[in-house]
């Protein structure tokens, strides 16, 4: 599928703080834990729990979540499909949508029941 500005602006005016408790709560039906979700926001994201919290409380907009985030180095070795869409095949020009499609795979691995040392992803040397 491709993306469109329409789907970029679209998830870009998201409220995180809506969307963060149906991540948790799939992770939590699927036996994960809310420290587990919250590791791998803070390796993708650069975000603590404190930080977080805050923006959940400010209720920003994806937008405004990425715009403040670190993403981390490793974050170009997320691929895969996630809701019809490939990852490695978002153009640049929809960092956006890429950002939030690459937290969503992190989130649908920690569900899935992969190991987090295989979703904080690391270069191999």
């Amino acid at each position: 599928m491709k993306v469109t500005a329409e789907k970029n602006e679209k998830i870009g005016n998201m409220i995180f703080a809506s969307i963060y408790p149906l991540y948790l709560n799939r992770l939590e039906k699927n036996g994960r834990t809310k420290e587990e979700f919250h590791q791998i926001i803070e390796w993708f994201t650069g975000f603590n729990e404190n930080k977080l919290q805050e923006l959940i409380k400010e209720k920003v907009t994806f937008k405004t979540f990425f715009e403040k985030a670190n993403i981390h180095p490793n974050a170009h070795l997320i691929k895969g499909v996630v809701c019809g869409y490939k990852i490695e095949e978002i153009e640049d020009e929809f960092k956006l949508y890429k950002e939030c499609r690459q937290m969503e795979k992190l989130i649908d691995e920690l569900a899935k029941g992969r190991k987090m040392n295989k979703i904080l992803r690391e270069e191999k040397k």
